[in-house]
């Protein structure tokens, strides 16, 4: 298993999960390396979470992948969505978790929040108060 693999796990577990204050339940990455296979369970109850690197224990849904586009999907350079429906991974299990899996992973490197954006002044209002 790469570090960055490892790093991405530990910061889930260490930093919570604000965003999934309404969500509990439990997502296995069964993350594909040439000669074996990498379990990793994520229970998330109520926003809190832990991280295990199990077996093959049960979960709500398990996602297949492989290292690659796992590292991708937590930079932020492929959408988890996206990638889903292209078939690029595959989910089975409750569908709600795929759909989760957006506030799991890294926003897009140049995203900026809609509220953010929405505060900055306009530059047509910039040049009137010139």
């Amino acid at each position: 298993m790469s570090a960055a693999v490892r790093d991405f796990f530990d910061g889930l577990a260490s930093g919570g999960g604000r965003m999934l204050r309404q969500v509990s339940g439990t997502v296995r990455f069964d993350l594909r390396y040439p000669e074996r296979v990498d379990h990793w369970l994520v229970r998330i109850d109520r926003g809190r979470i832990a991280v295990s690197q199990s077996g093959a224990d049960d979960a709500d849904t398990v996602i297949h992948t492989d290292e690659a586009l796992f590292l991708r999907m937590a930079h932020g350079e492929v959408k988890p969505l996206p990638a889903w429906l292209r078939n690029d991974f595959t989910a089975d299990g409750e569908f709600r978790f795929v759909v989760m899996l957006e506030r799991l992973f890294a926003p897009p490197p140049a995203a900026r929040h809609p509220r953010d954006m929405a505060r900055r002044p306009s530059p047509a209002a910039d040049r009137e108060s010139r």
